[in-house]
């Protein structure tokens, strides 16, 4: 094996105490980075120009009184008519919604269980990761919640298209992670987490179709890929949960670089410029009597790795 480029954090950016840190987002025309805390509820602001002393929290159950709408990603929207200022597309507990950035209100574009799931699936899963297409296509997949049940493979990934119609698009899928797609634009990238593997489709930009699933990337060990970026030269730069670390992964699907950082529960990174902000989750066994290393997960980083970020595409909202 060729050698690899490394790079080495040692410290958070933000030292906040987070639980389950995910969805980060970089809003280029705020200058703005985003990500949420799917367990503990919350939405945080970053104005890059003023740095860490700028963080804004949104507790999401509080704005909307209900514990249960719970947020897992968020996508800009872009809608002509104006009547969708200030809002996001985000991918919450029983289906698709726009959220309010500055109030933290709440409402459902569409909710995606119904009789045909049986009794109950609504209330143990939620939603995950997910990303826009290059036609503003909103793609996003659903889990098991494991506040109430432990991971099985009754996830489904759905797509919401700019009409507001709803698309089953590949089931059965246990945690659905990254999603993303190469520069050519033919093909997209899914991660189903507990299976070790990032999956290869063959992708129809004209109508959102994929087909010939395949294995682009497998980890080989018992650590899960989490949630990716793509940069502008087609390489993904997976979070690695449970082994401390992002990997870059060539269009070839060979690894060719790696982060490590100094907790284990590594779930996204995001672009921001040249720069890496990586998201992570607490650690299980952390303690004050544990090392530093461990205590410092549900915390976010970033890391200079001299490349810039493929551009992130917003959700074309059509009323």
């Amino acid at each position: 094996m060729s050698e690899i480029q490394r790079w080495t954090v040692n410290e958070p950016y933000l030292d906040i105490p987070g639980t389950l840190l995910e969805g980060p987002f970089h809003d280029v025309a705020k200058n703005e980075f985003r990500f949420v805390d799917i367990w503990d509820q919350k939405l945080y602001r970053l104005d890059l120009a003023k740095g860490p002393d700028s963080l804004r929290v949104i507790d999401t159950a509080a704005s909307v009184g209900q514990s249960m709408w719970i947020l897992s990603v968020t996508a800009n929207i872009v809608d002509p008519s104006g009547s969708n200022e200030d809002q996001l597309i985000v991918g919450a507990k029983y289906g698709f919604a726009r959220l309010n950035q500055t109030t933290g209100e709440l409402s459902y574009i569409q909710e995606v269980w119904g009789e045909e799931d049986g009794p109950g699936k609504a209330e143990r899963m939620r939603f995950n990761d997910g990303a826009v297409d290059s036609h503003g296509r909103f793609w996003a997949g659903a889990m098991n919640d494991p506040k109430i049940k432990n991971p099985e493979a009754e996830g489904v990934l759905f797509r919401l298209d700019p009409d507001q119609s709803l698309h089953r698009m590949l089931a059965p899928v246990t945690i659905p992670n990254g999603i993303g797609w190469n520069l050519a634009d033919d093909v997209m990238y899914l991660t189903d987490s507990p299976t070790g593997k990032i999956y290869a489709f063959d992708f129809e930009a004209s109508t959102g179709a994929i087909s010939n699933r395949r294995v682009h990337f497998d980890i080989g060990e018992a650590l899960e890929p989490d949630g990716f970026a793509i940069d502008v030269e087609g390489c993904i730069w997976t979070a690695v949960y449970g082994g401390g670390k992002v990997l870059r992964i060539s269009p070839a699907g060979q690894v060719i670089g790696q982060i490590d950082l100094p907790t284990r529960n590594v779930t996204c990174p995001a672009f921001v410029g040249t720069e890496l902000f990586i998201t992570t989750a607490k650690d299980d066994r952390d303690d004050d009597r544990l090392p530093q290393s461990v205590r410092y997960g549900g915390r976010l980083y970033r890391v200079d790795v001299g490349i810039r970020g493929k551009s992130k595409n917003e959700f074309r909202f059509q009323g």
